[in-house]
């Protein structure tokens, strides 16, 4: 249950804040946002606050933000339709009334003659009864409504297409961006909470039953050389002993202010890199911390993890294009579920981290310059910059669907192989 509860608080967060990043950019460049999901299918829960519908989806797949003007507008009244006017005290249609009117008193049937939604707002057309055409103008906020439900009009400068090229690349751009932004934020606080891997020689946490508990080390000895090497940072210490599996090595500290040396053998462990294995020493110590470290420690921390896990993740997307990275090795939601599960079985700091790890993941997958991902259209607007014209809605949606047909089928694939590999 704890498992549950733990995958449920990071897909929620990381979904939240990616679409928190598109929702904030598009309403401060006056964009109409219709909807902001978290998950996708059938509606758990929802509400509506201003102009905005928040809801809770079944299926933990994504999110999404429905911005006015992405995809065609739904709304239009086609002339010889029949639709009931509610006017306001400054005479301009506030509520169009599209069947059921009977429901409704006080209503002005119309019979369309024409109708502007996007730019000039009016609704052309004859009142019952009436032969004279008559102009109705449309408040900026005039709503639809169709069996009970409220629709916004969206004017075409509330529209997402209107905006200028910086606005909807700032959109778009934001919700990956937010992303580091939590995984940097996340890793910051876990430094202050935690404490700072300290990069001077001491060692921290021995590790019983290890060649470095086994050998006599303990926590608090400052190394000083290794097979003769002079030791200044962790980094030294980690290199030697990680390149030299299976040989005896003398290691000089100091405790207490006296110098001691001892013998130590890392053992050999064996990890997968790509096709390769590859062997590596491990004396069992972790590094000494820094604890209540100073804010700008943990800024630092954060920023540096931030960094390490982004160009961790770009070489192994490069192993997977070169061919060293086995697609059957991606995780799909239930290998993120497996994961977190066993992460959270380690505790609130090792949960803490993955979740950044699973933030800064998400941001890098959305910025691949593939159709349907955030990375696509970031691409067309590049190519929209260099003709100085957009790209036909048209075709750019074709390849947007051709490319989100292809993203599903690489994650039925890749779940898959993840039920293949937990439950078969």
């Amino acid at each position: 249950m704890n498992s549950v509860i733990a995958f449920i608080i990071i897909f929620g967060a990381l979904v939240f804040f990616h679409e928190l990043g598109h929702f904030v950019f598009a309403k401060r460049a006056g964009i109409l946002c219709r909807e902001f999901a978290i998950g996708m299918g059938p509606k758990i829960l929802a509400f509506k606050k201003n102009e905005t519908q928040y809801t809770l989806r079944l299926l933990p797949i994504g999110g999404y933000v429905r911005m006015a003007g992405e995809d065609a507008e739904m709304l239009e009244l086609k002339p010889g339709f029949r639709a009931g006017l509610i006017l306001g005290e400054d005479e301009k249609v506030e509520k169009v009334i599209l069947n059921n009117k009977d429901r409704y008193p006080d209503l002005r049937v119309v019979e369309v003659a024409d109708a502007d939604l996007d730019k000039e707002l009016y609704i052309k057309g004859y009142e019952e009864g009436e032969e004279t055409l008559q102009i109705f103008k449309l408040s900026e906020k005039a709503v639809f409504i169709e069996d009970g439900v409220e629709t916004q009009i969206a004017p075409w400068d509330r529209q997402f297409n209107s905006k200028k090229l910086y606005q909807r690349f700032l959109t778009i751009f934001a919700g990956p961006a937010m992303n580091f932004v939590l995984a940097f934020v996340v890793l910051a606080v876990l430094a202050m909470l935690a404490g700072v891997p300290n990069e001077e020689p001491i060692l921290g946490e021995v590790i019983e039953g290890d060649p470095a508990s086994e050998a006599g080390l303990q926590q608090g000895d400052v190394v000083t050389a290794i097979a003769g090497k002079e030791i200044t940072t962790w980094t030294d210490l980690t290199d030697i002993i990680s390149d030299s599996p299976g040989e005896e090595l003398t290691i000089d500290v100091v405790r207490d202010g006296q110098p001691l040396t001892f013998e130590v053998t890392p053992r050999a462990e064996v990890y997968e890199n790509g096709d390769e294995e590859v062997t590596q020493g491990i004396m069992g110590v972790y590094n000494d911390l820094i604890e209540s470290p100073s804010i700008f420690q943990s800024i630092a921390y954060g920023a540096e993890r931030t960094y390490e896990f982004t160009v961790l993740i770009f070489n192994l997307l490069g192993q997977l294009v070169t061919g060293q990275f086995s697609i059957d090795a991606l995780a799909g939601p239930v290998g993120i579920y497996k994961n977190t599960e066993a992460v959270a079985a380690a505790g609130v700091y090792q949960l803490m981290q993955w979740g950044a790890v699973l933030s800064i993941n998400l941001g890098i997958m959305n910025l691949l310059p593939l159709p349907a991902l955030d990375g696509g259209r970031l691409l067309f607007f590049g190519v929209e910059a260099l003709r100085g014209k957009p790209i036909d809605r048209q075709k750019e949606g074709m390849v947007h669907f051709v490319g989100f047909a292809l993203l599903m089928l690489l994650m039925i694939v890749v779940t898959w192989n993840d039920i293949q590999r937990y439950f078969l």
